[in-house]
C-alpha cells in the first residue's frame, strides 16, 4: 500500500544511535532477545492475506461473511508453496461490535492455520485507502481499480480522542487474549501509520493525520505491551530514502524503529533498492522482516528479490495471494486511469488465480524452492531457469 500512495494521495547507520531500553523500563524486547526468537523461527515465508471473495478486512471478519471453508482451502494452496505465516488485518470495528463473537473467529482462523502450518502476523491498525470505515455489508469493488473497497482502522475515529479509551481496549483485550498464543507468530500494531491515505478520500483525510498518529502510535505499543504479549511487536516503516539516521526521520518512523522488537519494512522496488533498505536497517541491530514486497511493474518481484532476501536472512510477506475482489492485480495508478476495458498486461499483485492455479509457474517453483533450502542457502533452482526449459527448438 506503499511508496506510490504518497502521489497518489497528493495527485489523486551506522549503528543505531538511539539508545537501547532496558526490559524493566519499557518491555521492549533487547536487540540479544530479539535474535534469539528469530534464530528459533523458521525462515518467514508469506503473503499479506485476504481471502478471494471479501473486498476488505470487514468482509474477511465479519460474522456474516466470515468464510472458513475458503481460508482453509486457500491456505492448503500457501503450504504446497511452502508458505508458513500470512500477515492478516484485524479492526477496531469488528471488535466494538462483538468482541466475543470476533475472538471466537480468530480462534477459528489460528486453528485453521495452524492445521496448515501457518502463523500469522496480525495487524492491529492500518492508515491506508478509506478513513471512514462502516460495518455492515460492504461495497462491490470499483471496476478495474486497485484495493478499492479497503479501509483504515481506526480512521477518522482518531480524531476524536474520546474513542481512544475503547481503542485501548481493543488492544488490550485482543493482544491479551491471544499474546501468548503460539499459534500467531508477531504483532504489527499499525500499518503504514503516517501514510497520507491514498486513493480519492483526500477530502476525508484528518488534515493533522500524522501529528495525531504520532501521538497515538507510542500508546499502542505501550497498550500491546501491557498484555506482556510473547510474540515481538513491530510496525514497519515504508518510505523516505534513508532510514539508517533517526535524527532525520519524522516522529512516526522514529517511534517505529525505537519501539520495535524486530524491525519490519516495505520496499517495491528493484532489488538493488531491497539490498540498499536493508543496510540502512542493519545497523539496528535486530532482526528484519519485510512485511510488503513485490509489485511486478514497479520493478519488485519474486525472482529479483526474494532470493536475495533469503541469501541475506530477511523474512518475506508479498502483498496478495489470491486474486479476487481486492482487484490487486491492478497497478497503483488504477485509481487515476482504472482498468475497465481489459486487465494489466502485467499483474501487479497476488499470486494465484481464484482457482488456486498460480499466475506464473516459475514464481511457484522458486517459492517453493528457497521454503525448503536451508536457512540463508539460495539453490540453484531458485534463481536460474532449469535447463530443460531453455534448450527447447522451435
Amino acid at each position: 500500500m506503499k511508496y506510490a500512495l504518497l502521489a497518489i494521495a497528493m495527485g489523486l547507520a551506522a549503528t543505531f544511535a538511539a539508545p537501547t531500553q532496558a526490559r524493566e523500563a519499557s518491555g521492549r524486547w533487547t536487540p540479544a532477545e530479539a535474535k534469539a526468537w528469530y534464530a528459533k523461527q523458521p525462515w518467514a515465508l508469506g503473503s499479506n492475506y485476504l481471502p478471494a471473495n471479501a473486498i476488505n478486512e470487514l468482509e474477511m471478519w465479519q460474522a456474516d461473511t466470515f468464510d472458513a471453508e475458503r481460508i482453509d482451502l486457500e491456505f492448503g494452496w500457501a503450504q504446497k508453496l511452502g508458505m508458513n505465516t500470512m500477515r492478516v488485518f484485524l479492526h477496531d470495528l469488528l471488535w466494538q461490535q462483538d468482541p466475543a463473537g470476533f475472538k471466537q473467529r480468530i480462534d477459528r482462523f489460528l486453528t485453521i492455520a495452524a492445521k496448515h502450518n501457518i502463523k500469522p502476523i496480525f495487524v492491529l491498525f492500518d492508515s491506508c485507502w478509506d478513513p471512514e470505515p462502516k460495518l455492515g455489508p460492504q461495497h462491490p469493488p470499483i471496476p478495474g481499480v486497485h484495493n478499492s473497497g479497503w479501509v483504515q482502522s481506526p480512521g477518522v475515529a482518531m480524531t476524536d480522542p474520546g474513542q481512544y479509551p475503547r481503542l485501548e481496549q481493543y488492544v488490550k483485550d485482543i493482544v491479551g487474549s491471544f499474546g501468548k498464543d503460539n499459534r500467531i507468530v508477531a504483532w504489527d500494531v499499525w500499518n503504514e501509520p503516517d501514510n497520507p491515505g491514498g486513493g480519492n478520500y483526500d477530502p476525508k483525510e484528518p488534515k493533522d493525520k500524522v501529528a495525531l498518529v504520532a501521538k497515538l502510535l507510542p500508546q499502542v505499543f505501550t497498550w500491546a505491551r501491557s498484555a506482556s504479549p510473547t510474540q515481538p511487536l513491530t510496525s514497519g516503516v515504508w518510505h523516505d530514502d534513508d532510514w539508517s539516521d533517526p535524527s532525520k526521520l519524522n516522529a512516526v518512523e522514529r517511534t517505529q524503529l525505537e519501539q520495535s522488537d524486530v524491525i519490519s519494512f516495505h520496499n517495491y522496488g528493484w532489488p538493488e533498492e531491497f539490498a540498499s533498505r536493508v543496510q540502512q536497517l542493519k545497523g539496528y541491530g535486530r532482526p528484519l522482516i519485510c512485511t510488503e514486497y513485490m509489485a511486478r511493474g514497479a520493478g519488485s518481484t519474486i525472482d529479483g528479490v526474494l532470493p536475495l532476501a533469503k541469501k541475506l536472512d530477511v523474512g518475506m510477506v508479498n502483498w496478495g495471494f489470491v486474486e479476487g475482489k481486492s482487484q490487486t492485480i491492478m497497478p497503483w495508478d488504477s485509481w487515476l486511469r482504472p482498468y475497465t476495458q481489459q486487465p494489466p498486461t502485467l499483474w501487479f499483485h497476488d499470486l494465484l488465480h481464484a482457482d488456486g492455479k498460480p499466475y506464473r509457474q516459475r514464481e511457484a517453483e522458486i517459492l517453493r524452492a528457497l521454503s525448503h533450502a536451508p536457512r540463508g542457502v539460495v539453490p540453484a533452482e531458485a534463481v536460474m531457469v532449469p535447463a530443460q526449459a531453455t534448450s527447447k527448438t522451435h
